[in-house]
């Protein structure tokens, strides 16, 4: 088969941000402020800190208010969870965002639960969760809801396709696999003990892959034509000469171009759409509590 084609996480997320700072306008003509999104970073986590960067840059392009609280590390968790509660008191705040990981002296689980579910623009309240698996509106995890847009850009209708999330977490693997029922796929959740992993991949004809492992998928696990959404971001060993490592997915990616009709690469593929797809949250939310209609076109 020939090789396949690169899903451009990147364009695809770049236009949706276009998208929504064409709306912004708008809103702020309707309701006399712009949409808010705060960022709740606590500690000096390398990685969240270029993270909440780059979301509080997206932010501002976008024209929506960014309202960052930057906490020390020893930080106690009573104290974050006060800045949460007034934060979902405060009219100018839509969207609240708590970067995890939180260090080991908090309870993640607590801490989102003192989110007003109104402004959960990330998706982890259990309100959310719970909502989207009865088929109810919900604020939808960014990273899976991204992976969704990013399939029905390349596939169209996605009814009665088979569908395998490899990955059972509650941020990527189980709403995907809700996203996906939702679209009329026949879904099978798989993970690191499913048996027969390799036959169970090889039916799908929609594949995402979101278990952490770097290049665990193999091409010769997946169908030909098949499409394949890759979350995984993995940084390998530095080779001789090299001072870093190279990003990797948990596809073996030269391998998967042969067999699968499209995929999309790491980087670029679907790490872009969550930060778009945050701000689509954001936007959605200040709709809401605003009272107007929910935006077209995404």
């Amino acid at each position: 088969m020939s090789s396949a084609e690169i899903i451009d996480g990147k364009a695809f997320a770049a236009a949706l941000r276009g998208r929504i700072a064409s709306i912004v306008p708008d809103f702020i003509a309707q309701s006399g402020r712009k949409p808010g999104l705060a960022v709740v970073l606590v500690g000096d986590d390398p990685a969240s800190q270029v993270y909440v960067e780059s979301k509080k840059k997206a932010t501002v392009e976008a024209g929506i208010d960014s309202f960052e609280y930057r906490l020390p590390e020893d930080t106690a968790q009573a104290d974050l969870i006060a800045l949460v509660e007034r934060l979902n008191v405060d009219d100018h705040v839509d969207g609240i965002l708590v970067q995890l990981p939180l260090p080991p002296h908090m309870d993640d689980k607590a801490v989102i639960a003192a989110l007003d579910p109104a402004k959960d623009v990330d998706g982890f309240h259990v309100v959310n969760a719970g909502r989207l698996a009865v088929g109810e509106d919900a604020f939808v995890p960014c990273t899976p809801l991204g992976c969704l847009m990013l399939l029905k850009d390349r596939m169209g209708d996605l009814s009665g396709k088979n569908a395998v999330v490899i990955g059972r977490s509650n941020i990527v693997g189980k709403p995907m696999a809700q996203l996906l029922l939702a679209e009329n796929c026949t879904v099978t959740i798989a993970h690191s003990r499913t048996q027969d992993l390799a036959d169970v991949v090889r039916r799908a004809d929609i594949i995402v892959a979101a278990v952490g492992r770097a290049e665990m998928v193999k091409g010769d696990w997946i169908k030909d034509g098949a499409v394949v959404i890759d979350v995984g971001i993995n940084r390998l060993a530095p080779a001789e000469g090299e001072t870093k490592g190279r990003l990797v997915g948990d596809v073996a990616f030269t391998e998967a171009m042969a067999h699968s009709a499209a995929i999309t690469p790491v980087p670029g593929g679907v790490g872009p759409m969550t930060i778009a797809c945050l701000l689509r949250n954001t936007l959605v939310a200040a709709h809401r509590r605003a009272g107007l209609a929910h935006p077209q076109g995404f």
